[in-house]
């Protein structure tokens, strides 16, 4: 069930450790039923922001609601609407799989002959249904990783934070968690998932860029990179004798506003302009029409995200320097 109004909003929230360690003046709306996703360098207070809207730490100054509400660890109403998981393993491990979600489920008040069939709902969501009466220690790190994921999920919650949850998890079972989201998100839930893996961040609706405490950046997936890059690019590949001529041709056009070669590959051109898939076939065109240019490839260019964020840092530096 989607919320009305803001899932989520810090206004200038500052809660500082030390001199260099905490977070400071963080501004940020979520709205309901999307992804979030923050990235940021290690110790840029990732972790920091999420223990402030889930009600451990509190702001020394500014301001921070969560569903309507001010986060604190006494409000019960507040809590039944939130889903955790936790960077680690914080189950009990002596305690099967079924018993672990089942003990949850009973911190949050749900009643005992009502709660199985969600219980055995969640686990198959997770695939852990074939599981139950494994214990926590016998688990693989990725089983660990979905039994915390299932115990966020037992009470139904309407946002759900997620902090670092596919770090050390292979690459197959970090797809499948992904997927979990989508499906959340798609049936109207909140999710704002902290994470190291920078590529992760082309499955939000949202993402927010921290450094040194503070969040630098807010924008959606194509935002970032078009922020990054200047714009949209093109990536061509022409015969190299004729590489200068292309790139004279293109620099020439109005909907082009660069071009850089690549220095590893003769023949590579990568064009920045406003819209790709617009401008793909006025650059084909414009270079038939260029003598001593052939065209090999030309497609959209998408950088991986690790780069977009090693250049909005760099980006953000600059204008402090």
């Amino acid at each position: 069930m989607i919320t009305s109004g803001p899932i989520i909003e810090l206004r200038g929230a500052t809660l500082r450790f030390s001199d260099d360690a905490g977070v400071e003046e963080l501004n940020l709306t979520v709205e309901p039923g999307t992804i979030v996703g923050l990235i940021g360098p290690s110790g840029s207070g990732k972790t920091t922001t999420v223990r402030l809207l889930t009600g451990v730490y509190r702001p020394q100054a500014g301001s921070v609601r969560v569903l309507g509400q001010t986060p604190a660890r006494g409000n019960r109403r507040l809590r039944q609407q939130i889903g955790y998981v936790p960077q680690l393993f914080t189950l009990y491990p002596t305690l099967t799989v079924w018993e672990n979600l089942n003990f949850v489920a009973s911190l949050y008040g749900m009643p005992y002959l009502g709660r199985r069939r969600r219980l055995k709902a969640v686990l198959e969501f997770v695939e852990l249904s074939t599981a139950t009466q494994r214990l926590g220690r016998d688990l693989s790190g990725g089983m660990q990783r979905r039994l915390s994921l299932a115990c966020a999920l037992a009470h139904d919650p309407t946002l759900i934070f997620a902090d670092e949850p596919t770090a050390g998890i292979d690459p197959v079972l970090r797809t499948r968690f992904w997927e979990h989201f989508r499906q959340l998100r798609d049936a109207g839930r909140t999710l704002f998932v902290t994470t190291q893996y920078v590529g992760e961040v082309a499955n939000c609706d949202q993402v927010g860029v921290m450094r040194d405490g503070r969040l630098v950046i807010m924008d959606s997936p194509d935002g970032l990179r078009r922020r990054a890059l200047g714009g949209e690019v093109v990536r061509l590949v022409v015969e190299p004798q004729g590489s200068r001529e292309a790139a004279q041709a293109l620099l020439r056009h109005p909907a082009v506003s660069d071009v850089r070669r690549a220095r590893d590959e003769p023949g590579a051109l990568f064009v920045t302009v406003e819209g790709a898939s617009e401008a793909l076939p006025v650059i084909i065109r414009l270079l038939g029409e260029t003598p001593g240019v052939i065209v090999r490839t030309a497609e959209e260019y998408q950088p991986p995200f690790d780069d977009i964020l090693v250049t909005l840092l760099r980006q953000e530096e600059g204008r402090h320097v």
